[in-house]
């Protein structure tokens, strides 16, 4: 093996091993021995990526199709960003259509589908999304993944049918996909299977907490300074109804309120007072109109990026005080597919 291609796969496995800073060496090292390299740009896009750098991830992907305008992989690797999180999701589509002329096989067709699945629901086009799907193959895949992918786009298009049998398949090829066990809740919820849907929701949580933090998580004590922060800055007419609440922050929501009802991957909870009981006794202090309850994990997961998270917050957090307050609804955001159900106590 010459010594570009050992930098390269180098690279590759301490991707795999959660080393986006030893990876990124060994592609400045291919870069070295051949500067003209796509696939050393393809690798150094996919380390930017990871480390959250997701504008630096995109140009050295469109560096890499201006090397091989037939990089299938830098392709799809564009068109993943652009749909997450950067939403350019017009560019996704044109980097999907792109890869679908070069797709040769089953497996690469379905990756390009999918992203463009993603894609137009990011633009709220729910029948185009409709329509691609029914060109999703249903498997068998050599990619066990894909059972998975395609199960969650047939969800997604709400075509239960043909989703849950998909979804199974993948938990049977990988009991650990966390994801998967999610999306069968969501199943299970839909044909109206409360208790099977809860299960699922509480294995899903017990594997989220088994993964690891992504490389840019923030410490506990600066994630709660960055949710005061935003708490502090809300507009008047929503910032009013946490005037003085607490706020608590965990990883992921208890299995106490998944088993009530609430998303695992909600990314917070507003539990509600009750009004003060009428009485003749005069009243001790007022009690908090509110408590407010912030999950690390399910922001992170949400923005995808440090520098999101705080905008991810405020957008969730005013969300769910206009629904719960002000009776306004509002789209749930990406990965948030059940009611968060605010507390009243």
């Amino acid at each position: 093996m010459d010594q570009f291609s050992a930098h390269l796969d180098r690279g590759w496995d301490l991707v795999q091993r959660g080393d986006s800073r030893g990876a990124e060496v060994s592609a400045r090292r291919a870069l070295e021995l051949d500067n003209q390299a796509p696939e050393a740009y393809n690798l150094l896009g996919y380390v930017a990526a990871l480390q959250g750098d997701f504008d630096d991830a995109l140009e050295n992907y469109r560096q890499a199709l201006a090397l091989d305008d037939c990089y299938l992989e830098a392709m799809l690797n564009a068109a993943e960003i652009c749909v997450h999180p950067l939403g350019e999701f017009d560019e996704a589509i044109s980097f999907c259509d792109d890869a679908l002329e070069l797709a040769e096989t089953d497996d690469e067709a379905v990756d390009c589908l999918l992203l463009k699945f993603d894609s137009l629901l990011g633009k709220s086009d729910l029948d185009g999304a409709t329509k691609l799907c029914l060109r999703m193959p249903t498997g068998p895949f050599e990619n066990p993944v894909h059972a998975f992918l395609v199960g969650r786009a047939m969800y997604e298009a709400a075509d239960i049918a043909r989703a849950r049998p998909l979804i199974e398949q993948a938990i049977k090829a990988a009991p650990d996909n966390s994801e998967a066990h999610y999306y069968l809740g969501l199943l299970s919820d839909e044909q109206g299977d409360a208790e099977g849907a809860t299960r699922c929701f509480l294995k899903s949580r017990e594997l989220d907490l088994n993964q690891p933090p992504p490389p840019w998580t923030l410490t506990p004590e600066t994630f709660e300074h960055t949710a005061r922060k935003v708490v502090g800055a809300l507009p008047e007419d929503v910032g009013q109804f946490l005037s003085d609440a607490p706020i608590y922050v965990a990883d992921v929501p208890g299995v106490e309120v998944v088993a009530d009802g609430v998303d695992p991957r909600a990314p917070l909870l507003v539990e509600v007072a009750p009004p003060p009981a009428r009485t003749k006794e005069p009243l001790p202090d007022a009690e908090p109109a509110a408590r407010l309850f912030v999950y690390q994990r399910n922001i992170e997961r949400i923005a995808g990026a440090l520098h999101l998270i705080e905008g991810e917050f405020r957008l969730a957090l005013e969300r769910e005080l206009r629904a719960t307050f002000l009776a306004e609804e509002t789209p749930l955001p990406s990965g948030m597919r059940r009611p968060t159900h605010s507390c009243k106590t």
